[in-house]
């Protein structure tokens, strides 16, 4: 299946588990997706998307994952195009969705970033590529917009800091890995080329594993951070502390619920 998840133009779609679903005709049309003819820009330069007004050939390049039928309808959005235009735009995204869960928190605020993640992810894009994107703004000095509250109309910008990109791009590399640990397939990749790195694959993907299969396998929300612990100290020879831990906890969480939601929402 495909999924693009847009901020603020949120695809909307209830998975239907259906094995004759190979034999049908997806009930929407592509052209509600709203994508550019353009390619994206580097690193995800290898993604191609084009409007296209019937479903049949998005069925077909997606032959390998039609055991599953969505029912999609898709938001108006003003902006949201332009998020997704080129790499750099992706990373912006990231960091501004990033910076406004630390100042801010809240649910929606960290499903904005996880969901801005997905997107990243399914466009092709690796960690290290983004964070090469900021990196590369930060040292020439380029500020970054602020996301505004509800009803504000002050524009804020600030410089990026070196210790906020690692962090963000740590975040992302965590929802990659989510998203590696889940039953297959759950979000189609438009690129061959590794989400995140061999070290953090090496460091994390047992941590994203154990969060996974308690996910899937047992319905649990929620796993004893001590459990966590002793998979780190295991693996890189230490422990985080418990507050930090049960933030990344709730990082692979919160993804899972994204990507693969179990539960009925009230």
């Amino acid at each position: 299946m495909l999924t693009v998840y847009a901020p603020r133009a949120i695809l909307k779609c209830h998975l239907y588990q259906d094995s004759a679903s190979a034999q049908q005709t997806y009930p929407c049309n592509v052209n509600l997706v709203n994508c550019n003819p353009k390619p994206f820009g580097s690193p995800c330069s290898n993604i191609i998307l084009f409007h296209t007004g019937k479903c049949d050939k998005l069925q077909k390049s997606l032959h390998h994952v039609a055991t599953h039928k969505w029912l999609c309808g898709l938001q108006d959005s003003i902006s949201s195009d332009d998020e997704y235009r080129s790499s750099r735009n992706i990373a912006i995204s990231l960091f501004r969705r990033y910076r406004n869960f630390i100042d801010r928190g809240g649910a929606d605020n960290l499903k904005e970033f996880i969901t801005a993640g997905v997107n990243a992810y399914a466009l092709g894009c690796t960690d290290e590529g983004l964070r090469k994107e900021l990196v590369d703004m930060k040292d020439s000095g380029i500020e970054i917009e602020v996301m505004q509250s509800y009803g504000g109309s002050t524009s804020l910008k600030s410089k990026i800091i070196s210790e906020e990109v690692d962090e963000c791009i740590f975040w992302l590399s965590i929802i990659f890995l989510t998203i590696l640990c889940t039953p297959q397939p759950t979000i189609v990749r438009w690129s061959s080329t590794p989400p995140v790195s061999d070290e953090v694959r090496l460091q994390w993907k047992g941590f994203c594993a154990l969060i996974a299969n308690a996910y899937f396998m047992k319905g649990m929300a929620w796993l004893p951070v001590k459990t966590l612990q002793l998979e780190q100290t295991a693996v890189m020879g230490q422990a985080e502390k418990p507050s930090v831990v049960a933030s990344r906890m709730r990082l692979v969480f919160s993804t899972l619920e994204v990507v693969s939601p179990q539960w009925p929402r009230a």
